[in-house]
């Protein structure tokens, strides 16, 4: 039996849970039905409070565009599907991505924070907690200031969300922008300083990894990684985690 800091009781089969969040290329963008579904027994996604089977999309999410994209494949199932094979033992996915949203958004006391404090600690509940995945960062390279900001922002985030958790060393993954966002003339040269940080932080925060976007296939609309794209960034997130835990 495994025992977590509320004192509630657990099986060796509860899920080891995941908090999801972000903004929209978490929630994921990727149009269903443009890659094959994920059918694993032993990936699960919270809804209402309960465990259900993992089934896309797996964050809802508001449609953007005049509802031309909306919430889809995300990189959470394939994170699932790849480390619910490696150690045989089921997987939680708690999303709580917010499309668009920058990280002044998600600073302690903000409604997204405390959001996915709320879901992260409902589900402790019934799962072994084991790591928060992140992707986020387009929003904050729509201009210098924000950008500039970032480093110090992204540690004080860390350092509460992981203390609201009671989980000072729980892993932390976070991904780098798509790579060559358009449109240009908005982002400039930002996205690039922006992985570049994250690249630099490593150093800083204990328990964190950066998942290279490097060939990550895009849609269209040069701003959302495809459904391949999303399914092949899953896969580089359970790399990156099971590197960083050591299993």
């Amino acid at each position: 039996m495994n025992t977590i800091n509320d004192g509630i009781r657990l099986s060796d089969t509860s899920p080891r849970s995941f908090l999801m969040i972000g903004q929209s290329n978490m929630a994921g963008r990727g149009d269903v039905g443009d890659v094959p579904r994920i059918n694993n027994e032993k990936c699960f996604m919270l809804r209402n409070g309960r465990w259900q089977k993992m089934h896309e999309p797996i964050n809802p999410d508001r449609p953007i565009f005049e509802s031309k994209y909306k919430s889809g494949i995300s990189l959470a199932a394939s994170f699932a599907d790849e480390l619910a094979k490696y150690t045989g033992a089921p997987v939680g996915l708690i999303p709580a991505a917010d499309g668009g949203s920058c990280l002044d958004e998600w600073q302690k006391g903000g409604l997204l924070f405390d959001h996915a404090v709320l879901l992260t600690r409902l589900a402790m509940r019934t799962s072994v907690f084991s790591g928060i995945i992140w992707h986020q960062g387009e929003s904050d390279c729509l201009n210098e200031e924000d950008l500039g900001a970032y480093r110090e922002k992204f540690l004080t985030f860390i350092q509460d969300l992981r203390e609201a958790l009671g989980a000072e060393d729980i892993p932390f993954i976070a991904g780098e922008l798509p790579r060559g966002l358009v449109p240009e003339r908005i982002f400039a040269d930002r996205p690039e300083r922006f992985n570049r940080l994250l690249d630099e932080m490593r150093s800083e925060i204990p328990s964190f990894s950066v998942v290279s976007s490097e060939g990550i296939e895009m849609k269209s609309d040069g701003l959302h990684f495809s459904a391949q794209g999303q399914r092949e960034f899953g896969k580089r997130y359970f790399k990156a985690y099971t590197e960083l835990v050591g299993i």
